[in-house]
């Protein structure tokens, strides 16, 4: 089998395509033959082992796994003694926010990790770039009341946790102001934006007039300092990153006790819990991720330049036949 390969922390051209042993799958196990995945965020903190804070998760000195990736769309192909949940030639996805060795073409998992059969008549590519960017937006809005007729800023709309969270949001009637460069108007305009800013063109920040329920900063690239005047009184502010100096995972903390407009920190968790909904979505048509195109393995390297230059649209996939 061909799988993506380092043994390093680094930068992209640590990485390289090896043919490896197929494995066979031990008690309790899965092998699922990959056949999508994307190259993410949390990927490329996983390639670089950064933040630090990472490390703790996918091994502290070098990669727990040799293979990059942390979600994916594939088939059963075998199972090993004592597995009950599957069975071969089920049609499956998976995500952990840790690794799992998923740029491979194939891989071992255990049964109960955050793996579940796929959303019936949805394809691979389709479902594989459902999962990691629509993890995070879920666990943006499950964090708050949503409720329809309420107005929110949504910073980055492009990105594959922008465009998802934007497509949650007006499943919950919300009214949103989108922000994206020139280019992607028409794409984010379509997917529902009520109305979009050109950040090229204009600074979101300093919209004069309006205020609104929620500020969400899927990019991680604004503060609360600048966005707090956007925000009603009892308004949120929640964004995709820690912030200089761990300031949004702070002002989380002593938002409680602080007057005024609260942050909160959206940590992620239970991830079959997100897939299950967001499957639910693409089922009824309700959801349709945000492509930017389809890289064979033997480009990983050059697909990990592109997540990491801020540069992609929605998701990058990565094609495992």
């Amino acid at each position: 089998m061909k799988s993506a390969y380092r043994d390093r922390y680094g930068p992209p051209l640590v990485l390289s395509i090896r043919e490896l042993p197929v494995p066979a799958p031990k008690e309790g196990e899965i092998r699922i033959r990959v056949r999508a995945a994307t190259v993410n965020r949390t990927d490329c903190a996983i390639l670089l082992g950064k933040p630090f804070v990472m490390r703790f998760f996918c091994g502290l000195r070098r990669p727990r796994h040799r293979a990059t990736g942390t979600d994916f769309a594939g088939e059963v192909e075998a199972v090993g003694s004592g597995v009950d949940r599957f069975k071969v030639g089920d049609r499956v996805w998976g995500f952990d926010d840790a690794g799992l060795g998923s740029h491979s073409q194939q891989m071992l998992l255990r049964q109960d990790k955050a793996v579940a059969k796929m959303p019936a008549g949805i394809g691979f590519e389709q479902a594989a770039a459902s999962i990691e960017g629509a993890h995070y937006a879920y666990n943006f809005i499950n964090k708050v009341k949503l409720k329809a007729g309420q107005t929110a800023l949504l910073n980055g709309a492009s990105g594959a946790i922008g465009s998802a969270l934007l497509q949650l949001l007006k499943h919950f009637g919300l009214q949103v102001t989108a922000t994206c460069a020139t280019p992607q108007l028409m794409r984010i305009k379509a997917l529902g934006a009520d109305r979009v800013i050109d950040y090229l063109q204009q600074d979101f920040t300093q919209e004069q007039g309006r205020q609104f329920d929620y500020v969400f900063d899927a990019v991680g690239k604004s503060c609360f300092a600048a966005c707090r005047p956007l925000l009603r009184p009892a308004g949120v502010y929640i964004s995709s990153e820690l912030g200089a100096y761990l300031q949004n995972l702070l002002l989380a903390l002593l938002s409680p006790i602080l007057p005024g407009p609260k942050v909160i920190f959206p940590v992620p968790f239970r991830p079959l819990e997100s897939m299950a909904f967001v499957g639910g979505l693409l089922e009824r048509g309700e959801f349709k991720p945000l492509i930017d195109r389809s890289v064979p393995l033997e480009q990983i390297a050059a697909a990990f330049d592109l997540a990491l230059s801020g540069q992609k649209v929605g998701n990058l996939l990565l094609s495992l036949d």
